[in-house]
Formats: structure tokens, sequence, C-alpha cells
């Protein structure tokens, strides 16, 4: 499953800090492996229920670009805020890694092989069963922290400044699609 893992998310090469990045693939590994969702489904399913199965942006499309997005706005406010808010990379690009690990408990897939919410979903949404997933396999608190609160759930605690960077790079590639829906 590790090959699988890496091969779903390159940029766990990105993580500098060796046992982070096995903690980072770990969480994945776990969730695969309860999950009815392969690999390949992640490539293939809409990366929200919100949009209907005829949205072309897949799962994995969409977490990608909010790592390469959260990891490129932390680089930019590393290198032009001198000092006065550090960004730490490896927290922040884990971080935006397992964001939505959760949704592979989250999701099931129907009798025509659409992604739909589960039982377990409409009773634990992601961030919780992903802050239990990645505490299961060792990932440290500060990136907890990210899993926990990228979504609205967030709104309710002070986030970190990684946290703010993963919950919008997510925010923003997800809004406008679903504010199509309003027009």
């Amino acid at each position: 499953m590790e090959k699988e893992v890496y091969e779903l998310w390159p940029e766990l090469n990105w993580i500098e800090n060796d046992d982070l990045r096995k903690t980072t693939q770990k969480t994945w590994k776990l969730a695969l492996e309860r999950s009815v969702l392969s690999p390949d489904d992640l490539n293939k399913i809409p990366f929200t229920l919100l949009c209907g199965p005829d949205l072309k942006v897949t799962f994995m499309d969409h977490k990608r670009s909010v790592v390469h997005i959260a990891r490129d706005a932390g680089h930019k406010i590393n290198e032009m805020y001198h000092g006065e808010l550090p960004v730490n990379m490896d927290v922040l690009i884990a971080g935006a890694i397992l964001a939505d690990v959760g949704k592979l408990l989250e999701y099931v897939l129907d009798e025509n092989g659409k992604a739909i919410q589960g039982t377990y979903g409409k009773y634990l949404r992601h961030p919780f069963s992903g802050v239990s997933l990645a505490e299961e396999a060792g990932v440290p608190a500060e990136v907890c922290h990210i899993i926990a609160t990228h979504a609205g759930e967030g709104n309710m605690v002070k986030r970190t400044t990684e946290a703010y960077i993963v919950h919008h790079a997510d925010f923003m590639t997800f809004l406008p699609f679903k504010e199509r829906l309003k027009v």
C-alpha cells in the first residue's frame, strides 16, 4: 500500500522530516485500508458531493492543488514577511496532504459507483475521522490541528498560521464551485 500512497501523493517527498513524512503516509495507508474507495476511485470521483457527478475536477485534482497552493503561499510568506509570520513548511505540507483523508471513511459508492456520503459520514464528518486516523498513525498535534480546523468546524477555534493557509487554499478552490449552484 505504501507504493499506492506515494503514487497518489508524490508531494510526500516535500516533507523533509522523515518521521512526519512516514506518519503522513501511514495515515493515508490506514484510510485506504478502511475505505471502500480505491486509489483509482480517488482519481475518478468528483472532489465534492455538492456539485453533482458531472464535475470533472476529481478528488485528487482538488487535494493536490490545495497542497501546491498552500506550499506556494507558505514559501511566499516565509520569503516576504521578514520572519514576522514564520510558516513551518513540513507542518503545512503534511496538514494540507491530510486535510481530507477522513473523506475516505465518510464516502461510500452507491450501486452505480457514484460517491455518496455513507452512514459513518453522516455522523462524523471528515475533520473528525481525519484527526482520529492521523493520531493513530502518530501524526503530531500541530498537524492534527490543521486537519481539525481546515473546514467549517475550525471556525470555532483559534487557527495557527499553517491552518489558516490550508483552510483558505481549500476554500478558494471550493467556494467558486459551490457558488455556481446558486446561479
